[in-house]
């Protein structure tokens, strides 16, 4: 797109809509729309076995993969150190398009920018604008603003073909996705 800044761009393609702010914080964690069941459950963070930090740069996650085991639950620690707004997500290939079409819903009303969130917009009635409700509050997705951490807790209860991802607009195109194996 000749003429057009990469923020621009990134606000262009792909969401998913759903919120609990964590007051104050500029993070976004979520509650749930109970389309979750088929790739597991909100863990609870007392029951978790292990802690995986996930460091967010711009395009890109380290680690690039991880591994889980079927009924582990883990807490991931999202570090977003980039100068973008960026998302974590659990789920697999087809939710993540989906969730990437009502990311682009968001960014396009101005929920969302390349570098942070619209606090006053989230709380609105969307349904007066003709919309479904937005908000971004899914148990297995976290929006971090640059500079930010999130928390988020996952019970990996079924065995499936999982990646975790930045489903905001142009950033999984770019390859901003990462690859959840499990172990036996």
């Amino acid at each position: 797109m000749a003429g057009t800044t990469y923020s621009r761009r990134i606000l262009l393609a792909g969401t998913f809509a759903a919120t609990l702010l964590a007051a104050g914080s500029g993070v976004m964690a979520d509650a749930g729309h109970g389309h979750n069941a088929a790739i597991g459950e909100p863990g609870v963070k007392a029951k978790a076995t292990r802690t995986v930090t996930i460091t967010i740069r711009d395009n890109l996650y380290e680690p690039e993969s991880i591994e889980v085991k079927k009924g582990e639950t883990i807490r991931f620690v999202i570090k977003n150190t980039g100068e973008l707004l960026h998302e974590f997500t659990i789920g697999t290939a087809a939710m993540h398009a989906e969730h990437q079409k009502e990311m682009a819903v968001m960014a396009e009303h101005g929920m969302i920018t390349a570098t942070g969130i619209n606090h006053d917009m989230m709380k609105m009635d969307h349904s007066k604008m003709g919309l479904p409700a937005m908000k971004h509050d899914d148990p297995n997705t976290a929006l971090v603003e640059p500079g930010k951490t999130a928390e988020l807790v996952w019970k990996f209860s079924k065995d499936a073909a999982l990646e975790f991802a930045c489903n905001l607009p142009g950033h999984y195109e770019a390859g901003m996705v990462g690859q959840i194996h499990f172990r036996k």
